[in-house]
C-alpha cells in the first residue's frame, strides 16, 4: 500500500510514498503492517497528514530522525479485509496479477505480470512469448474479466 521513503524533520516523523489512488487514503487503513521481506509487524499511526505528493506520519517508538531514517525502505501493507469491496466491473490490481490473458479468438497471450498507471488509462503488462502492453479499457479492449476462472478476454491482435 506504500513505502517509508525517509525521515521528515528531527522529531521522528517519516515520509511515506502511498500507492493508493489518493495518497491520503492510506491513513484510513489502520493498523499498518510494516515489513521488509517476510517479517511484518502491526503498528498504529499516531499522527499523519498529506505533505506534497505524499504523506508524513508519526509512528510509535520512532522518536528521532535516526529512528525515522532506519525505517527508510520499509513497506507498508494492510490485510485485504481492511479494503472496501470492489464495485461491479472494478478490480484491485493485485487481483489481476497472474491472470491469463486470452484473445477473443482463443490465443493465450500470457499472464498479467503487473499494471501501469499512465493517466489516460491503466495498462496490463502481459508476459508470455513476449511482453505486451494492453490498455485496460473495459468494453473496448477488455471484453471480460473472470477472476474465478483466472481469465481476461481481450479484443487484441496477437501480433501487436
Amino acid at each position: 500500500m506504500g513505502r517509508i521513503s525517509g525521515a521528515y524533520g528531527v522529531k521522528g516523523w517519516v515520509k511515506v510514498k502511498s500507492y493508493t489512488r489518493q495518497a491520503g487514503d492510506l491513513l484510513s487503513y489502520l493498523p499498518w503492517y510494516l515489513g521488509t521481506g517476510s517479517h511484518w509487524q502491526a503498528t498504529q499511526v499516531l499522527e499523519g497528514r498529506l505533505h506534497g505528493k505524499g504523506l508524513v506520519a508519526r509512528l510509535p517508538g520512532c522518536d528521532d530522525r535516526d529512528a525515522a531514517e532506519a525505517l527508510a525502505g520499509t513497506d507498508i501493507g494492510i490485510y485485504r479485509h481492511q479494503l472496501p469491496p470492489a464495485e461491479h466491473n472494478e478490480y484491485y490490481w493485485n487481483d489481476l496479477v497472474g491472470v491469463q490473458v486470452v484473445t477473443l479468438g482463443g490465443k493465450t497471450l500470457g499472464s498479467v505480470d503487473y499494471l501501469l498507471e499512465t493517466g489516460a488509462n491503466d495498462v496490463l503488462v502481459v508476459t508470455g512469448d513476449r511482453e505486451r502492453l494492453i490498455p485496460f479499457i473495459q468494453g473496448q479492449v477488455i471484453a471480460s474479466v473472470d477472476l474465478d476462472a483466472g481469465v481476461i478476454k481481450v479484443d487484441w491482435d496477437p501480433d501487436d
